[in-house]
């Protein structure tokens, strides 16, 4: 090689290895596998925006900005799965009018993947809720609601699996303690275990057996009672608890601008996420696994 070529091809690796400062690492590709959970609860049959004069929500929500919002999403990454945490039912004159059938058809439309109950999707009782059944292109969990000896029993699972991107997933339901929020009629003979006994049980054979990398509980529970430290909600499931990464909760209306981080019994840290009511926000967390699927994330609330 002559001393001008030398010096030409010399220059351009120096170039590439240094060009404004910046090392050849700094424009190499992330590696990690990007997963993007999406979540809502408590839309409570709101399929319309809010008025632009409402006083408290103005111009917010609407089924249809949702959608645009998910599909814009789901186009940045299709590892994405949604998610809903329960009270589907009851808030509006659709619901009165239609029972149901109007939000699980929308539901589907979006394309959500997996939802559990809430204590208002039985205000049409068992049997309300499974004459919607048939609508609901996506599946419903719940762990701890035993459905034995009702009509929802096989229909209801305690958890789902998905695969994205060779990540698995497995995304199981806690609901509340129906008795003293529900008439008897309406919940039959639907049985209530104990949240934190069952998640213990349900998450080793996720881990275990499944082999999940990320394990996502979808909760009604609440996120917390400061009057009532005993009662059970999302923060204490996610202290008494390990395997889970991710809380998706419901139930007390609790807008989160970003999720909470709870150190479980293994020392590692659970996040802990909810978004309001009504359809006015989305929530969204985003994991990254590296090459050996360990996980960072990051995440908040996006208004629609």
């Amino acid at each position: 090689m002559n001393r001008r070529n030398f010096i030409q091809n010399t220059g351009l690796v120096t170039a590439g290895l240094t060009l404004g400062g910046l090392s050849l690492q700094s424009f190499s590709t992330d590696s990690r596998t990007k997963i993007t959970i999406l979540h809502t609860n408590d839309t409570h049959s709101h399929i319309d925006p809010f008025a632009a004069n409402h006083p408290k929500y103005p111009n917010q929500g609407g089924v249809s900005r949702r959608a645009t919002l998910i599909n814009a999403i789901r186009k940045e990454n299709p590892n994405t799965l949604l998610l809903d945490a329960g009270d589907i039912f009851q808030g509006t004159p659709y619901f009165n009018f239609y029972g149901g059938e109007l939000e699980f058809k929308l539901m589907s439309m979006l394309k959500y993947d997996c939802a559990t109950l809430g204590n208002h999707d039985f205000d049409n009782g068992v049997a309300g809720f499974y004459k919607q059944l048939p609508h609901a292109k996506f599946d419903f969990v719940s762990a701890n609601y035993d459905f034995k000896n009702t009509l929802l029993d096989t229909l209801v699972k305690p958890y789902k699996t998905f695969v994205k991107n060779g990540i698995k997933i497995g995304v199981f339901g806690l609901g509340v303690e129906l008795d003293g929020l529900v008439l008897k009629q309406l919940y039959k003979e639907t049985k209530y275990n104990d949240p934190i006994a069952i998640t213990q049980q349900i998450t080793n054979t996720l881990k275990k057996e499944e082999h999940c990398d990320l394990i996502i509980c979808l909760s009604h529970l609440g996120y917390q009672y400061k009057g009532d430290p005993t009662k059970i909600s999302d923060l204490k499931l996610a202290a008494a608890t390990n395997n889970i990464d991710l809380i998706i909760g419901g139930h007390t209306h609790t807008f989160l601008d970003k999720p909470t981080s709870v150190t479980n019994t293994d020392g590692k840290q659970v996040l802990v996420n909810q978004v309001g009511k009504y359809g006015i926000n989305v929530g969204r967390v985003d994991f990254y696994f590296d090459d050996l699927k360990n996980i960072t994330s990051n995440g908040g609330s996006i208004p629609v």
